[in-house]
């Protein structure tokens, strides 16, 4: 009997051992205290009682700072065109929290909002935003003005004329040449001669103000109607003509965004065409409302669009249309 008992506590304590072995280790998550007194503040460059936006050069020195915050996010949006699509950028941690020098570069003085989030233990979050209003004022070379509005009116067609009037290559900082694919000598005239027909009149309202009014007497030239985004186009459809009344829109200067760097042999302006809105265009339907102006003279504008298609770059050839 005292054997069985034996074996009996024997098995109890080794059972013992192993529910104790097994027992899973209890975790805490510990202070989860998301961050608190998110201040952002800003300093315009050049601002003064005279300057109450700024200096003109869009520039603003942003901090933001919050207790218990371990990184931080900032996104900018220009007020009237708010959106839900606000792309906020990682920001590294310093001493003195969020440290960002952004240039701000809508002609004009324009409202924006700034917004900064700050992060805490465990995924823990702070938004706070500020409201700005920033000047700047982009001086486009007077030669390039002069060139291409002829200081008032002038207008402009593609050079049908020239082989490469119109060509594809990579949308890359590195490549500046429609190293992909360059229409001929007429190349369009049987499917697209609506490519040929439309003019391009720019105007010069003041020094900073300018126009851009399209004649399509057959059409606009674009790539697919969904990819267009030009008011009236189809849907859908392929390379070709589509039926378009003309428009007008205002545009401005500004420095490019491509990112390329241009060559001796392959220069550039480092000056882009911005258009507003959906009612105008310059050569070929696109998307992207920025032309980045590679050269210009009295007689001839080589321009660079970023194409509808993702990864692409087209590059168009333009004369005054006499």
């Amino acid at each position: 009997m005292n054997k069985k008992i034996s074996i009996i506590l024997g098995l109890f304590f080794v059972f013992a051992a192993i529910f104790t072995a097994c027992k899973e280790e209890e975790y805490t998550m510990g202070d989860l205290t998301k961050p608190s007194n998110l201040v952002i503040t800003t300093t315009l460059a050049g601002q003064n009682t005279a300057n109450p936006y700024g200096d003109g050069s869009g520039v603003v020195n942003i901090v933001a700072k919050a207790n218990n915050a371990l990184a931080y996010k900032i996104g900018y949006s220009v007020i009237s065109k708010l959106d839900n699509n606000l792309d906020l950028i990682p920001v590294p941690n310093t001493p003195e929290g969020l440290k960002v020098v952004k240039k701000f570069s809508e002609n004009g003085e324009v409202a924006y909002r700034i917004t900064v989030i700050a992060y805490g233990k465990g995924g823990t979050s702070t938004v706070a935003t500020k409201d700005i209003t920033v000047k700047y004022v982009y001086e486009a070379d007077p030669v390039l003005v002069t060139n291409l509005t002829g200081n008032a009116s002038k207008t402009w067609k593609v050079d049908q004329s020239v082989a490469g009037h119109f060509g594809v290559g990579p949308w890359s900082p590195t490549s500046l040449t429609p190293e992909w694919w360059s229409a001929g000598v007429n190349e369009k005239v049987a499917c697209c001669n609506c490519f040929y027909t439309a003019r391009f009149t720019f105007k010069q309202i003041d020094k900073f103000n300018f126009s851009l009014q399209l004649s399509t007497p057959d059409g606009a030239f674009t790539k697919t109607g969904s990819l267009a985004s030009i008011s009236g186009i189809p849907a859908s459809g392929d390379e070709g003509c589509y039926g378009y009344g003309g428009g007008a829109s205002v545009f401005k200067f500004m420095d490019s965004t491509s990112g390329i760097v241009g060559t001796a042999e392959n220069p550039t302006t480092g000056t882009s065409i911005v258009l507003e809105g959906n009612n105008t265009y310059i050569g070929y339907g696109s998307l992207k409302k920025e032309y980045e102006i590679m050269q210009i003279t009295p007689d001839y504008m080589y321009l660079r669009v970023q194409g509808t298609e993702t990864g692409n770059a087209w590059y168009i050839k333009l004369i005054p249309a006499l």
